[in-house]
């Protein structure tokens, strides 16, 4: 069926109608505190123990506001005879929120989990080199990033979980198996001696 012409003009003049006469409401802040979308894009809190120092976070940029740099240390070998290793270890990690435009291209490629959104966004500074947040201020934005919302109860279980626990039953039925097994033989080993002392019971018979 083809549309009435006109019924678009319609539909957009009824919503400014709407909104006309809908009575505005002033949100009086700094007094009282906007309530944010649990998603709202405020500032980026860093998670220091995840980062390896793999600079995708610094490459992807757009702006190039993220700077890292690091060092090697030889890690000695885990066990005798093994090889030593190199590790990253992290120096320094800013963000410089003067250029920052939120894209959130960064926390959506680190692989880590290093780098979280925190809804808060009362940071502005009178001087702008005070934007650039250093590693130890973007740790303190962390304890400001709301919880993970909860998973729905109809979707899929996390292939990691599914791995994880067909491992775990995979383990837990090998033990069981091999307490078994020990069972077994400790209940032939005692039944042996047994045998051996009915024999010379018969023969005085």
């Amino acid at each position: 069926m083809a549309p009435i012409p006109g019924s678009g003009l319609a539909k957009g003049l009824a919503v400014t109608l709407r909104t006309m006469t809908r009575k505005t409401v002033t949100e009086q802040y700094p007094d009282a505190q906007p309530e944010l979308p649990p998603r709202t894009r405020g500032v980026i809190g860093l998670f220091e123990e995840n980062c390896t120092v793999c600079m995708l976070c610094a490459r992807e940029c757009p702006d190039w506001c993220i700077y890292i740099d690091s060092h090697k240390e030889t890690v000695p070998p885990a066990a005798p005879g093994g090889r030593e290793r190199s590790r990253n270890v992290l120096d320094r990690f800013a963000i410089d929120f003067s250029l920052c435009m939120y894209c959130g291209i960064c926390i959506e490629v680190c692989p880590f989990d290093a780098l979280f959104w925190s809804p808060e966004f009362e940071y502005a500074e009178t001087d702008i080199r005070e934007l650039t947040h250093e590693r130890d201020k973007l740790r303190e934005w962390m304890w400001t990033v709301p919880a993970p919302p909860a998973l729905d109860p109809g979707a899929e279980e996390p292939k990691e979980l599914v791995a994880a626990r067909k491992t775990a039953e995979k383990l837990a039925a090998a033990q069981q198996a091999g307490q078994t097994g020990q069972a077994e033989q400790a209940g032939s080993g005692e039944r042996a001696p047994q045998a051996e002392q009915t024999q010379p019971g018969e023969g005085n018979a």
